[in-house]
């Protein structure tokens, strides 16, 4: 045990000092300390106000081109306990890249398609479809103006989102999130952005206004 924890010491601070010349390459702010109520701050992203014990930490923060964005892994803790009373604690950590373009932005979340995404469509309980048959079949949309959704999520988008990384995207509140299931390697906190930077930058200027 004394030597797991050693190494995961050591490759803590691999990562840290990897991401502190990524945000030192772009004149960015890098925080490795652990900074709790980002569940606050950013109320309109539920997948941060899971669990307890949460806290982000590894936090990135400046301006790329028009947006301001905030970068970060993130942890919570839930508990199990089994037949025998014994308590578990389970960590759970991922990482985010949040994106403020500067314009508003409607409730839209695009995901990998899951199992349980294809057993629901099965009941009836389905997500938004596309002209794509395999953009619909790999990605679960949900919006409550599909309008706005398909405003965005036009051809060219899709195509783009097909030769992407399966992240999440979280359109919110005049934010984007761009999450993993898990923490992204250093050089991946650039293709999330620019990922991001690109959904919302091909953004229809009338999708704008009617936000």
């Amino acid at each position: 045990m004394i030597v797991l924890a050693v190494v995961g010491h050591q490759q803590e601070k691999k990562r840290q000092a990897q991401l502190q010349a990524f945000a030192r390459s772009r004149s960015w702010y890098f925080h490795p300390e652990k900074v709790r109520g980002f569940d606050a701050k950013y109320l309109e992203f539920d997948f941060l106000d899971r669990g307890s014990n949460r806290y982000a930490h590894n936090i990135l923060s400046g301006r790329e081109g028009d947006f301001e964005i905030e970068g970060f892994d993130y942890h919570y803790e839930t508990h199990t306990t089994d037949s025998k009373g014994k308590r578990q604690t389970h960590h759970h950590r991922f990482s985010v890249a949040i994106l403020e373009p500067g314009f508003p932005l409607k409730d839209l979340t695009i995901r990998p398609e899951g199992l349980f995404d294809k057993l629901s469509a099965a009941f009836g309980w389905d997500d938004i479809n596309f002209e794509s048959a395999e953009f619909s079949r790999r990605f679960h949309v949900k919006a409550q103006d599909r309008r706005w959704a398909y405003d965005v999520i036009h051809p060219r988008a899709m195509e783009y989102l097909l030769e992407c990384p399966r992240y999440e995207l979280h359109f919110s509140r005049g934010r984007l999130a761009v999450r993993s299931s898990g923490r992204f390697e250093p050089w991946e906190f650039a293709k999330a952005i620019e990922m991001g930077d690109t959904m919302l930058r091909g953004i229809p200027e009338f999708a704008r206004e009617s936000a």
